[in-house]
């Protein structure tokens, strides 16, 4: 199988789109993670002497911000992972291209001003 060939700025666009993306994922990890996870320190600890699954509901359940943040923080990443996986295994759906194309038009309206310009037009 594998990705069919797209037009090579669209392939530019979405590389840079999903880099973005990734991007913010890594910066969720770095911030609203560890304040999570902070918010969570006596629930860690009772889980450190003794783990159940009840415990962890039970945190997460009496902890909304946490748990909303960590859920955040997973989703996104299991979100992207599945994102990419379908793309190399089947390519772009069609409203993906569609997206593509269209932000790939507002662009070159622009002209070699937008900050993306040099990036999709290279060579």
């Amino acid at each position: 199988m594998g990705s069919p060939t797209y037009p090579e700025p669209l392939e530019r666009l979405r590389a840079i789109v999903l880099r973005r993306w990734w991007i913010v994922s890594g910066l969720l990890w770095l911030t609203v993670a560890p304040l999570s996870l902070w918010s969570l320190r006596p629930e860690i600890l009772q889980l450190r002497q003794h783990f159940t699954w009840a415990t962890v509901r039970l945190g997460l359940a009496y902890n909304r911000p946490a748990a909303v943040g960590l859920g955040l923080c997973v989703g996104l990443t299991v979100a992207l992972l599945i994102a990419e996986s379908r793309y190399l295994l089947w390519g772009m759906t069609l409203a993906e291209r569609q997206r593509l194309e269209q932000l790939r038009d507002r662009i070159a309206a622009q002209g070699p001003s937008h900050p993306l310009w040099r990036q999709i037009h290279r060579g």
